[in-house]
């Protein structure tokens, strides 16, 4: 399903960073960010490796020194000796001009920039410095994003816009003043980067907020204002599910709405966790939106007392793993698999008709039940699994459907 089928889309501008599309008929795009040193060009490269292979399209770094700015064209060309195309953007608070003008090197490597009006001076320094950095992004033919956060908006733009208010006959509540201010701030810093000589298809917008409902209205206002293309994410989104569930609460509705061409699920990694974690979700959001296709969906039961066992929910999680592992693959050799629907139930009362409607799905034996498994391709059983050995089985049996539904790519053959 296309995101249209879902909403009258909204009419963006296309902008083209590095290899990537963003905005107009293009699919959502999926980014992240690292989160090492990034003078440390060896551990920032490998962690860009993990999020491109995880499904990232554009990995964001963060340029805050000038040994980050030395770094990235290492950087840059560590992750192409990988064999990896994926866009580097540039991620600029506070010194950013210095560190482009110091360091062309850089400014060269990245595909983008990431500036926040916010962060880039103040009073007569913040438009000679967002000058500069928009003078760069022209030379070097660089789209910019121009990102603001509530956490770090223009405190000189916030205070005038409190000091009209105040003298207003009707004064409207602080919340609102914020939002405007947010939306001014946006749309006021692509005006003048235009006006600089940026052209209209090199700029991306963001407003992001921590608030779910807030975030929605910045957006749905936002995308009325501009047709330039929105990257969408909570920022400071939190931790676990907590994080998942408020990202997917905001972005699902403004996708739904056609809002939305890039997005960034800006999680809180737990301790020890994986950073590709983020684009998972990002993806699963997508996926289940029905706007975009990444990896064969698994339809797995809760699990309730007819099934006490947890023989399926291991199953389920091992299927679901060999999928993933196998997608690198998958994905070059037998284009379409990701589409590709499996079915692991628990019990016989969801489980053969969920396995029905899979692709191929598995109705595993419920408590009581007999200690057999049916297996049903394209709503036909075709043989019944037994023993120690299902789940060895049950791959093989997924193995085959995906060589045998799944053409490779045709390769046309020179001529003797």
């Amino acid at each position: 399903m296309t995101r249209a089928a879902l909403s009258d889309r909204r009419n963006s501008v296309p902008v083209h960073i590095g290899s990537v599309t963003v905005g107009g008929d293009a699919p959502v795009v999926v980014q992240s960010m690292t989160n090492t040193d990034t003078a440390d060009a060896l551990r920032t490269a490998i962690q860009v490796a993990e999020l491109a292979r995880a499904g990232s399209e554009i990995v964001r770094l963060t340029v805050n020194t000038e040994e980050a700015a030395a770094a990235v064209p290492e950087i840059r060309e560590r992750v192409e000796a990988m064999g990896l195309d994926v866009p580097l953007v540039g991620d600029f608070h506070f010194n950013g001009h210095k560190l482009l003008s110091k360091y062309p090197a850089c400014a060269e490597a990245l595909a983008k920039y990431r500036i926040n009006p916010g962060n880039v001076g103040r009073g007569r320094k913040r438009d000679e410095q967002f000058a500069q950095m928009i003078e760069f992004a022209c030379r070097y033919d660089k789209p910019v994003r121009i990102g603001v956060n509530w956490g770090s908006l223009d405190q000189e733009l916030l205070a005038r816009r409190l000091d009209d208010n105040a003298r207003s006959a009707t004064p409207k509540e602080l919340e609102e003043i914020t939002h405007e201010a947010l939306l001014e701030s946006a749309l006021s810093s692509a005006q003048r980067a235009e006006e600089l000589g940026l052209p209209h298809d090199h700029i991306i917008l963001s407003c992001k907020l921590s608030g779910v409902q807030d975030l929605i209205r910045a957006y749905r206002d936002l995308g009325e204002r501009c047709d330039y293309p929105l990257h969408l994410g909570l920022t400071e989104a939190g931790m676990g599910v907590k994080g998942i569930v408020a990202s997917t609460a905001a972005l699902s509705v403004l996708l739904t709405e056609g809002i939305g061409d890039t997005i960034r699920i800006s999680l809180t990694p737990e301790p020890g966790g994986e950073r590709t974690q983020e684009v998972l979700v990002a993806q699963e959001i997508l996926q289940s939106l029905g706007m975009r296709s990444f990896t064969p969906r698994v339809v797995a039961c809760p699990g309730c007392g007819r099934t006490s066992s947890d023989y399926f929910q291991r199953l389920a999680a091992e299927i679901q793993e060999f999928l993933v592992g196998q997608m690198p693959v998958w994905r070059s050799t037998h284009p379409g698999v990701e589409d590709m629907s499996v079915a692991v139930m628990g019990c016989v009362v969801n489980g053969p008709g969920e396995s029905r409607h899979a692709n191929i799905g598995i109705s595993l034996p419920g408590s009581g039940e007999t200690p057999v498994a049916p297996v049903y391709v394209d709503g036909e059983k075709t043989v019944t699994l037994k023993g120690d050995t299902i789940a060895e089985e049950f791959k093989t049996l997924v193995t085959d459907y995906v060589q045998r539904h799944y053409a490779p790519p045709h390769r046309e053959t020179e001529s003797a």
